[in-house]
């Protein structure tokens, strides 16, 4: 039962369509989310301290020639592996590099939860093997890389939820926390709702409740998933509304449960570059 679950095969149309969305925003996310971490290249060497994965791994320390080398390797073999040739071989070069990057990123004293998902497909993606848009075609390899990518994103909340209980205690459903975001970095809409009595205490109870019942996505029928997903893009809606937090890794990786079969961007541009015939 666990099995055929793990691995409910998919169209190859949304494993091409979801790879595709996977890289193109691993090119992205070095110019616009992360381009930060190249200035790691001139931080002070005494400055790093790698996660456990990197101690373990005994990673060098990053130097201008490592940094810039990733930087510039990753943007170019993303956009290869953004079209689907080379699916292995170019899969596994963007993962490491990638890995590699977040470590740099993520060594010198912050460290964010929503790119769990997006490593996770990241990692997945290249044994789903070749893939074409608009395929329908079924593989169970497809399915097996995006049940664990869901997988990922459901943990993403769940565990969030585990670290605020376990760091803050029940104490933490009736704290300041996001009275204290809403100050840092809060909207106008963030200060219309902060004004509201005891909105923000209830919306700290839901946060807990939403990432805790996370998991029913997998529960539920395939409408009520739907629906469940939609929320899931709502809430992230909402807080970059207010609080202008981004969790753009996760919302592609979240991609994972949408029937993106549906979109065959080449097809498109192919009928919209034909030359009509003449009559």
């Amino acid at each position: 039962m666990i099995m055929r679950w793990l691995f409910e095969p998919v169209p190859k149309g949304r494993i091409a369509a979801f790879r595709t969305l996977v890289y193109l925003f691993v090119a992205a996310d070095l110019v616009i989310f992360t381009p930060w971490v190249r200035s790691h290249a001139n931080t002070p060497g005494e400055l790093y301290e790698p996660l456990l994965i990197g101690r373990l791994l005994h990673l060098p320390t990053p130097t201008p020639l490592l940094v810039h080398g990733i930087f510039w390797t990753l943007l170019v073999l993303a956009a290869a592996a953004a079209t689907g040739r080379a699916p292995r071989l170019l899969g596994w070069a963007v993962f490491l590099l990638y890995f590699e990057w977040m470590i740099v990123a993520m060594s010198y004293g912050k460290v964010d939860h929503d790119r769990v998902g997006l490593l996770v497909a990241l990692a997945v993606l290249p044994t789903a093997g070749r893939a074409r848009h608009g395929d329908q075609e079924r593989t169970e390899a497809g399915g097996w890389a995006l049940r664990v990518t869901q997988i990922a994103v459901v943990c993403t909340y769940f565990l969030a939820a585990l670290a605020k209980l376990r760091f803050g205690g029940l104490d933490w459903l009736t704290s300041s926390v996001l009275a204290q975001a809403i100050i840092r970095r809060g909207t106008d809409l963030a200060d219309a709702i902060a004004v509201v009595p005891g909105l923000l205490i209830l919306a700290q109870f839901g946060i807990i409740a939403f990432e805790l019942l996370s998991p029913a996505v997998f529960l539920v029928p395939q409408r009520w998933r739907n629906a469940i997903v939609a929320f899931f893009y709502s809430f992230h809606v909402i807080t970059f509304a207010t609080i202008t937090i981004s969790f753009a890794p996760h919302l592609v990786a979240m991609a994972s449960f949408l029937p993106l079969e549906k979109l065959r961007p080449p097809a498109r541009l192919r009928r919209r570059h034909r030359t009509p015939s003449p009559p």
